[in-house]
């Protein structure tokens, strides 16, 4: 059967997309039902300050399974080509993190049984590749809830029913099929909820209507359009102008997270059903932040540009959950990145890595055991998207842009919302300095100069190919929303 030795834990990686940091009922959300993130948190640790390292889809994904920072992996934007040329005429095939080491091949080399059911987002849909041998994927980077193109054994298929149902119906035939096995696995289930979009016939319309009919939504922040905001071609989904509007995007954001915590609970239920659950690590996180009507913004970090870096759009909503290894029913508040995970993963899988992978992480095993001193906690976290990059500590944030436009800071002590820019502000002259001396020193050490997204024209719009001096890898066609 699969593992049930402590020193090479079974692993469980649930990915959601687009879900901020404050959508679940365990973090604050009560008008929103996800009762089984709440059955992990319980079970758990639930972190309040975890922050992806690009606020977009794709470039966070490369790090969660590389290790690297976008400057280093190369994937600076979410990729508008290359999932398939099967897909249509005018794509093509490219696979994005080629030749980088993850840490799903490193589980394989120590024999692991690895598997991805869900999203993808990184290049060539078709061919299983980065480690994994069971490959059941969604074909694209966002899409319809039904009838969804997905691929597997190298076929073109569409999936029978709502999509978050069956990428779980997916991963649990890996896991029946690896019960039997001596070995132990790692799954990846990538969910596409609660990406947009978010009409009614686009979920199940008892849910939908339910939020719909009876939700106030009085625990989401609706702001006035921000001045910067993309137009809705531009926006990674609707725009909540009205009232009816709002009340329509929101009770599908929320309708998909209900269904695709349900889905958690399969997971978990089967997990108790064969007694893994004590040795099985379970990470839950998402891709990127998502603003839905903070700041003024229907969107991540590409919701606007320049693009933003509130942390709405840069935290992330993470539980870590290992019953009788880890503890339970906690809140942890240290600074902590999507770049920390695959040494973190490694350590727990008693597995060391080589020095040259060049990675800025560290692994916080130790740190959520107890058994870490105080002075070894991270005390910055670090974040990129092109020619925009954030530095943050517990009381302040400074981004810096790259391409002329103002840069910000802000006061987190006082303005733990992010209302007021505070980069002309003498009194905070010294610790603007410092933190931009930081911030350029920390990345220095960690991009590589072919893909130092300082220097790449990253509009927020997509990537559209690997990054060549030779081509515009990036696309531009930037329009707003008010101007």
């Amino acid at each position: 059967m699969a593992s049930t030795d402590q020193n090479r834990p079974n692993i469980l990686f649930i990915l959601s997309d687009d879900q901020g940091p404050w959508a679940m009922n365990c973090s604050g959300t009560e008008e929103l039902i996800s009762p089984n993130l709440n059955r992990l948190s319980e079970t758990g640790i639930r972190f309040e300050n975890f922050f992806c390292a690009s606020p977009v889809c794709s470039p966070a994904r490369a790090t969660i399974l590389t290790g690297q920072m976008p400057s280093q992996h190369g994937v600076q934007d979410f990729l508008r080509s290359g999932n398939s040329e099967e897909l249509s005429e005018e794509d093509k095939s490219i696979q994005y993190i080629k030749g980088i080491p993850t840490y799903i091949e490193l589980l394989k080399e120590r024999g692991y049984s690895t598997a991805l059911s869900g999203k993808w987002h990184l290049g060539d849909s078709v061919t299983p590749q980065a480690g994994f041998d069971f490959w059941d994927v969604f074909a694209t980077g966002s899409g319809d809830y039904y009838k969804s193109p997905m691929f597997k054994d190298g076929k073109l298929y569409e999936g029978d029913g709502y999509i978050s149902d069956v990428i779980t119906d997916n991963a649990i035939k890996f896991l029946d099929e690896q019960f039997n096995e001596k070995k132990p696995f790692s799954l990846n289930v990538h969910y596409t909820a609660p990406h947009a979009p978010w009409d009614r016939h686009q979920h199940p319309k008892d849910v939908y209507d339910d939020y719909f009919k009876n939700c106030k939504f009085e625990s989401v922040d609706w702001e006035s359009t921000h001045p910067n905001h993309l137009s809705k071609e531009g926006a990674s989904g609707s725009i909540g102008h009205t009232k009816l509007e709002r009340r329509q995007i929101l009770s599908g954001y929320f309708s998909a997270i209900t269904e695709m915590d349900k889905n958690i609970g399969r997971l978990l239920d089967w997990l108790e059903e064969k007694k893994l659950r004590d040795n099985t690590l379970i990470i839950f996180t998402s891709d990127n932040g998502m603003n839905m009507g903070h700041h003024g913004i229907w969107g991540k970090g590409n919701g606007t540009y320049p693009p933003n870096m509130f942390d709405t759009s840069v935290k992330v909503p993470t539980i870590i959950s290992m019953p009788n290894h880890l503890p339970q029913d906690i809140v942890n508040f240290d600074l902590l990145s999507h770049y920390d995970l695959m040494p973190t993963i490694l350590e727990f899988s008693n597995i060391e890595h080589s020095e040259n992978h060049q990675m800025p992480g560290k692994s916080f095993k130790k740190l959520i055991q107890g058994s870490k001193k105080i002075d070894q906690k991270p005390i910055m976290v670090y974040d990129e998207y092109g020619q925009t990059r954030m530095i943050r500590n517990n009381n302040h944030k400074y981004i810096h842009r790259y391409n002329g436009v103002e840069c910000e800071f802000y006061n987190l002590m006082a303005d733990p919302k992010e209302t007021k820019n505070e980069i002309n502000n003498p009194d905070f002259a010294e610790i603007i300095i410092k933190m931009k001396r930081q911030l350029f020193d920390w990345f220095k050490n960690y991009s590589k100069p072919e893909h130092d997204g300082s220097k790449q024209l990253v509009k927020g719009r997509g990537q559209l190919d690997i990054i060549n001096s030779n081509r515009e890898a990036f696309a531009q066609d930037v329009t707003f929303l008010l101007k």
